[in-house]
């Protein structure tokens, strides 16, 4: 968790203004027209690029909770926004999905960070304190699923992945225990210590990988759809991925985005029914890797028309530097074209 509290001093506004002016005003037929890519195309970019080019400072804050997924696009989306917008005070920070949606259905923030979709419990809590919500998704990420460095396992299944750790499995002490479980077929797995090391249930990466992985094989064995209690959970990425590296029978898992580049890690290779594949950007992005899963923005509606700041800030998030830059600077994958453009729409709609 951290918080961020970006204070912005404008610069590059007249550049711009400048860019716009040339793509409006050029009466001759000479060829400096802006092209169309400019804005990939996007009706719901050009008007956000000319409303920021137009737009007067705004004073105002922005109050953004939810996944620590999401956290670093919110938070890189703001510092590419400091020169827009030099009084505009946003603080991010990620105690997880599900405590985010308790504190944006209470009013308490304007923006909801999300790394799965709003149950309809939580959505329910909203619309009994007549909190309206617009939903935009943002990006793709994938669930890297590890070990440590010298572990030999290379690839698990779906049905390992349930054997080590979902709901049966509670007290299994070794690799091996996993294909104890009647009826389950898991790989050959290794004769050695399980430490297991993952984010708790208030994390939308815990809601997501129950979801993907477990719940399918839990359901046809009767099982409450979740994971075993017993093991090391912490709602911090980087704290998941230390606990990882200081075990070589280690087991866990975290947002692709945080294990990429780690060392002391070993990213396993996951079989979901069509063979083993790794966590890559074209494999998340194809959705050939079976853990997979969209990254989403929740923003008041009220707040987004009574606060300026809110509104500025969504738009911007809407460009191509907030969708396209912000979203690959912080190690996630793009939506595709036309999927941005309907997050882009769906933001114009509401």
């Amino acid at each position: 968790m951290r918080s961020n509290k970006l204070f912005i001093t404008i610069f590059g506004l007249l550049a711009v203004l400048a860019l716009v002016t040339t793509a409006c005003g050029n009466d001759d037929n000479s060829d400096s027209t802006v092209s169309a890519s400019t804005f990939e195309g996007s009706r719901a970019t050009a008007t956000a690029a000319l409303q920021s080019a137009q737009a007067k400072a705004i004073a105002g804050s922005v109050i953004i909770s939810g996944s620590s997924t999401v956290e670093p696009i919110s938070v890189r989306v703001a510092e590419l926004f400091e020169p827009v917008q030099p009084d505009i005070e946003v603080t991010v920070d990620g105690p997880g999905t599900g405590d985010g949606f308790k504190l944006f259905c209470t009013d308490e923030t304007d923006i909801s960070n999300a790394s799965r979709q709003i149950t309809d419990s939580e959505a329910k809590d909203c619309a009994v304190n007549e909190i309206e919500f617009v939903e935009l998704r943002v990006g793709i990420d994938g669930i890297a699923v590890m070990t440590g460095e010298n572990n030999p396992v290379e690839c698990v299944s779906f049905n390992d992945i349930y054997g080590l750790v979902g709901p049966e499995s509670t007290g299994f002490r070794s690799w091996t225990d996993a294909g104890s479980l009647t009826g389950l077929n898991t790989s050959s797995l290794p004769n050695a210590n399980l430490d297991i090391f993952g984010p708790g249930e208030e994390s939308g990466t815990f809601d997501s990988f129950v979801e993907i992985v477990l719940e399918d094989i839990a359901d046809k064995r009767r099982q409450d759809a979740t994971t075993r209690p017993d093991y090391n959970a912490n709602a911090d990425d980087n704290v998941i991925i230390q606990g990882i590296q200081s075990s070589d029978s280690s087991f866990g898992w975290v947002g692709f985005a945080f294990a990429a580049h780690a060392s002391g890690v070993k990213l396993l290779e996951v079989d979901g029914g069509d063979g083993c594949v790794g966590a890559n950007a074209d494999t998340i992005a194809s959705g050939e890797y079976p853990v997979s899963r969209s990254l989403y923005i929740y923003v008041n509606k009220a707040k987004a028309a009574d606060n300026p700041a809110v509104a500025a800030y969504v738009d911007f998030y809407m460009s191509d530097e907030g969708l396209g830059t912000a979203v690959s600077d912080v190690g996630y994958v793009n939506l595709i074209d036309d999927a941005k453009n309907d997050t882009r729409d769906n933001w114009a709609a509401r």
